[in-house]
């Protein structure tokens, strides 16, 4: 049982059967058409050759089909992962070296031991950093730059940068070097694209066409645009044109190997692949569990990690780079009926074979139609709805999402999301070190009680009850201190103080220290401190130390006995 937990193929694999077989083969037909142009894309993004997107979709699906414990997830590479593999690695060295291949197969390492150590540890919780508006945030902002960068690409001229204000001074810099030739296969590309994804389904829904047949030509849209853009550069010559083509690709399958390492492109690696972790995990957990939610299968958020986690490892071993669960790539699986995680390592297969036989094909393709891929691909990604949604309901949080957007877009993915993070949990703390507490009184004819300003309700003047709302720990326990002091300053009728503290799951040292400085300062002026509906975990905490044997009060099981008690 410990075993088939790790190895979630145990399970499904003593079910499968020949109606799953073919399921999951069918499905991996519709994402193998999908993500042929797509690695060729991301891995360009990436700034690695375009073979190598090949490369990372080849094991890691292969490996996460054993460890996974999604049916539907594809795991490979996407464009917020490829950005930022660019930008970490461009820090390390030169693009189009081979010390640059090297540090991205390290990075992808690295991100993978990881990720395994945080689901062997089980420390998933780490991705709650990641609050949703930050995650809007940066990824709105990141489809932004990834659009931008690929200008260049279509319109034949160079960028460089990964933040918007370099993007947008390199473009203007090398306006004046435009290639209309690859300005066309750009807008070209562009065009159909769009019009494949927004209108070609209405096409063949008026042209009577099979729904199920519709969506495997729509899936497959992106390879006609392929297919057509190479036709093109063969017939025009556009190379001798000054189109920038993908060039020769390397035959076959990728030698399994390991790079040689440096301690300082680990070192500078360090945080990279940290963030990149963080994020891959999240963007993959997401993916995983909505899915899973329409079927009512269940996600194992730490074997996730593990099976994220030697997904990249073997991208790396495989001449990859970082890798994480795609979200259009899972919908394309899920909607094409995979059955298992085999699916993934039928697609594989059939990317190894796209790998064997279609890459002498590929030297003719225009670079513009892969950018235009990509720009079609990240369209998804922008949302800016967000930001109404966040205004509305909470200023805090709108704060979070336009510091994390407005940081990415000036100074980049790694700055933007530790900004993101960080206003996080300044907002936390900020929000926790001023908790909800209100004075409460008993509702008439029955034994709850409510906030005075919000219900009709009874109190007694000699008693001060005061429901606690958060847990205590040191940055709300001065908050506490005063709340009590100013409730009791100047009324002498009062002669009991009741904590309610049902919200409390635990009290730290420092709120210890003030709720002995509470009983203190409210035995000399006579008054006693009692505590209500305190829980187990806490009270055997107090237990511990000299609280309870030095309180002036009792500790009540309910506020109703305790307000019953001190009034008689």
């Amino acid at each position: 049982m410990r075993l088939q937990s790790y190895l979630p193929i145990l399970d499904w694999g003593r079910k499968y059967n020949r109606q799953t077989l073919t399921s999951d083969m069918l499905a991996a037909v519709i994402v193998t058409i999908m993500l042929i142009p797509q690695s060729l894309a991301y891995a360009l993004l990436a700034g690695l050759p375009p073979e190598v997107g090949l490369y990372a979709s080849i094991l890691p699906l292969i490996v996460y089909a054993i460890f996974g414990t999604s049916s539907a997830l594809a795991v490979g590479p996407v464009a917020v992962i490829s950005l930022m593999t660019a930008t970490a690695v461009g820090r390390v060295a030169a693009e189009g070296t081979a010390d640059y291949a090297s540090a991205a197969i390290i990075l992808a390492l690295m991100s993978g031991a990881m990720l395994t150590l945080m689901g062997l540890f089980r420390l998933g919780f780490l991705a709650n950093f990641l609050s949703h508006p930050v995650i809007s945030g940066f990824i709105t902002a990141s489809g932004l730059i990834i659009a931008t960068s690929q200008l260049g690409g279509l319109l034949g001229i160079s960028t460089s940068g990964h933040a918007l204000p370099g993007l947008f001074s390199s473009i203007a810099s090398s306006i004046g070097a435009i290639n209309l030739y690859t300005f066309g296969i750009g807008a070209l590309s562009l065009g159909l694209l769009l019009w494949i994804r927004f209108d070609l389904k209405n096409w063949l829904k008026r042209l009577h066409v099979p729904k199920g047949v519709a969506n495997v030509i729509v899936r497959a849209g992106p390879v006609f645009v392929v297919f057509l853009t190479m036709a093109l550069s063969v017939i025009f010559d556009l190379g001798a044109k000054g189109v920038a083509l993908v060039g020769d690709v390397p035959q076959g399958l990728p030698m399994l190997s390991l790079p040689s390492f440096s301690l300082d492109t680990v070192q500078q690696l360090l945080v990279p692949a940290l963030i990149i972790s963080i994020v891959g995990f999240v963007e993959t957990i997401s993916v995983a569990q909505t899915l899973a939610a329409k079927r009512r299968e269940r996600i194992s958020p730490n074997q996730e990690l593990i099976g994220l986690g030697i997904a990249n490892v073997a991208a790396g071993i495989g001449g990859g780079y970082p890798v994480t669960g795609g979200f259009a790539r899972s919908v394309v699986n899920f909607d094409a009926g995979a059955a298992t995680p085999a699916a993934g390592a039928f697609t594989a297969i059939g990317i190894a074979l796209a790998t064997l036989l279609l890459t002498p094909f590929l030297a003719v393709l225009p670079k513009a139609t892969l950018a235009a891929t990509i720009v079609i691909a990240v369209l998804t990604l922008v949302d800016f709805s967000v930001f109404k949604r966040a205004w509305a309901y909470s200023k805090a949080d709108f704060a979070a999402v336009a510091i994390t957007l407005i940081g990415t877009l000036l100074l980049g993915v790694e700055t933007g999301i530790a900004l993101g993070v960080g206003t996080s949990i300044l907002i936390f703390l900020y929000r926790s070190s001023k908790p909800h507490a209100a004075v409460v009184g008993q509702v008439p004819g029955t034994e709850h009680f409510r906030n005075i300003k919000r219900h009709t309700v009874e109190t007694h003047p000699e008693i001060l009850s005061i429901r606690v709302d958060e847990s205590l720990y040191f940055a709300n326990a001065r908050f506490l201190e005063d709340l009590v002091t100013d409730q009791v300053a100047g009324n002498d009728r009062v002669k009991h103080v009741v904590l309610m503290c049902s919200a409390v799951n635990f009290i730290d040292l420092s709120a210890l220290e003030s709720l002995e400085a509470i009983q203190h300062r409210l035995d000399t002026q006579g008054v006693k401190l009692h505590l209500s509906e305190v829980k187990g975990p806490v009270m055997d905490k107090l237990k511990s130390t000299d609280f309870l044997r030095d309180l002036s009060g009792k500790v009540f099981l309910s506020q109703h006995q305790a307000v019953s008690a001190l009034r008689s």
